[in-house]
């Protein structure tokens, strides 16, 4: 599919579908004459390489004619004060309760007016690699923002060639418009004290006021292509998706959930000791057909963490720009990183589409299993569920722990557990949309379920050797699962140590305490944002038997 960006005049009228308030104003600056037009990688690269505030290493791109840019091209390094990651408290979105349209799309215009004297660049990537899903986006953001122009660029698709003459064999869905997001990191609003991100997702455009981190701008382009997705037939996936090309000929399809810090990224890039031939999809964004089970990536690069890799590594090699990072001089004189979170907590990179040798943008194969990440100490490492609405609203009760890539309000507990549905807090449409999609997998697709937790079981690490051993047998079918009592539809996999004790009785009341925090969440989907993310009953249902099943 292709999205729409030009319109005969007989369209251009307030029952087009693809207008609205809120788009028409985010889209108008695009055309004014302050705006500079920026058409090529090469061109962003220079513009953040002399963008005042930017590092230049002298830690050379690697292989950066396959990429794009020039051969004498460097890693790029820019770095954002006291703001370090993403703020889920200045998100505000179009159809949830208490959203004034009126009130937000007065202050955007007002955002657009004050950026009447400034440069500002224009940016087009492409949201999706292949031709059954590709959304154009347009980025507009002023001068001395330059390093997140270069990122969001590096980090989509830029507008070459090869893609467009693939976006042009794309279908046309009429009644979707590109995208369109407005940036002016210097905002501020008295009424805002984190900055704003205002989503009008139905419209695909967004405007994100007082953001300078990266990442608002890369999540918050995925935010719209995500939701363009699910309104046609795609399950939205903040995950990691690999295929084992197993030497019997087989195909195994994989699809791992979670956020930041869960594993996911190591999971999906795991070489298991080079024993199999893999070819990845990504490690944060695709997207599920409900059709025919295949997935299409949405990005060619990697957004990572830089705390686990240090100077020496040799992955540091794929690196193109750095984001909250440190610098010092080497033994040669020569520039280079201190990564490593040593001068704050989530420092991050776009690392180029070379770090996984083996990438295709799309698998026709349908997926296998998905298996849910969490990070909840009752689990033990690896659980099968049986039955779609469970195995679905488990994703939908996700548990996991912040981690230093959210930026949180005054008085959210940084250690607390809590539910993320499905790993993905960029949601911008019903929360039953994705259970009702990932149930349809489950139920119609014949796709797998599993519960993998990598952090810790009652008091006692669960090391990726344990994840990756399980995963291993899994794909290579000589996994033994057996049947966990009381419950009918959960089996486990029984690993020496990790084996649930269920005479013990305060391991079962917290396992209980767990699953009522579940049953508690989806019970809160019924008022919280008035009812906006409320889940079809046989999502509770599904979890109180669980409950009930441990009386």
């Amino acid at each position: 599919m292709a999205t729409k960006r030009t319109y005969s005049w007989d369209q251009i009228k307030k029952d087009n579908p693809i207008f609205s308030q809120i788009r028409t104003t985010i889209e108008t600056p695009f055309y004014g004459n302050n705006v500079v037009d920026v058409n090529s990688l090469k061109e962003a690269y220079k513009l953040a390489k002399n963008s005042p505030g930017t590092i230049v290493t002298d830690i050379p791109v690697y292989k950066p004619g396959k990429l794009g840019l020039d051969e004498d091209a460097k890693v790029l390094l820019f770095n954002d004060g006291a703001v370090k990651g993403r703020c889920a408290a200045a998100r505000r979105i179009i159809g949830e309760p208490n959203v004034d349209q009126e009130e937000y799309a007065t202050k955007i215009r007002e955002a657009v007016y004050n950026t009447r004297y400034r440069k500002m660049y224009h940016a087009q990537a492409y949201v999706g690699l292949d031709a059954d899903f590709m959304v154009k986006a347009h980025l507009l953001i002023p001068e001395g923002f330059e390093n997140i122009m270069y990122s969001w660029l590096l980090n989509f698709q830029y507008l070459n060639e090869e893609y467009n003459n693939l976006y042009e064999k794309s279908k046309v869905i009429e009644n979707e418009g590109d995208i369109y997001i407005f940036s002016d990191p210097d905002w501020a609003h008295e009424d805002h004290p984190l900055g704003l991100t205002f989503f009008d997702p139905t419209h695909n455009c967004a405007a994100l006021l007082g953001m300078r981190y990266f990442g608002e701008h890369k999540k918050g382009t995925l935010t719209l292509g995500w939701g363009t997705a699910n309104r046609h037939g795609y399950a939205a996936c903040h995950g990691g998706q690999k295929r084992y090309n197993l030497s019997n000929g087989d195909k195994f399809v994989a699809g791992v959930f979670g956020l930041s810090g869960s594993g996911k990224s190591t999971i999906t890039h795991a070489k298991h000791n080079d024993k199999y031939d893999i070819t990845v999809l990504h490690d944060d964004a695709f997207i599920i057909s409900t059709e025919n089970s295949s997935s299409v990536a949405l990005e060619p690069s990697y957004f990572d963490k830089t705390q686990d890799y240090p100077m020496d590594n040799d992955d540091n090699k794929f690196l193109i720009t750095v984001q909250n990072n440190g610098v010092t001089i080497d033994n040669d004189g020569k520039i280079v990183l201190v990564t490593e979170d040593i001068r704050n907590g989530n420092g991050r990179a776009v690392k180029s589409k070379l770090w996984s040798p083996n990438r295709e943008n799309k698998f026709a194969e349908p997926v296998n299993a998905i298996f849910w990440l969490m990070k909840d100490p009752t689990l033990p490492p690896i659980m099968k569920l049986d039955g779609a609405s469970l195995a679905s609203v488990m994703g939908a009760t996700l548990a996991t722990k912040r981690t230093s890539a959210e930026r949180l309000a005054e008085g959210v507990d940084p250690n607390a557990l809590v539910v993320e549905p499905y790993a993905n807090p960029f949601r911008t449409y019903p929360l039953a949309d994705d259970y009702n999609k990932f149930k349809k997998l489950f139920s119609d697709n014949d796709v797998d379920c599993y519960i993998l937790n990598t952090g810790f079981f009652m008091g006692k690490k669960v090391t990726p050797a344990i994840t990756l051993g399980s995963l291993e047998a899994i794909i290579e079918g000589t996994a033994k699962f057996v049947p966990w009592a009381p419950f009918s539809d959960i089996e486990i996999m029984e690993i020496e140590g990790f084996i649930p004790d269920m005479k013990d009785s305060e391991y079962v009341d917290q396992l209980k305490a767990r699953m009522i925090d579940r049953v508690n969440f989806v019970k809160s989907t019924e008022t919280d944002k008035g009812g906006f993310n409320k889940l079809p009953a046989e999502a509770l249902e599904a979890l109180q038997k669980i409950v009930n099943e441990l009386k």
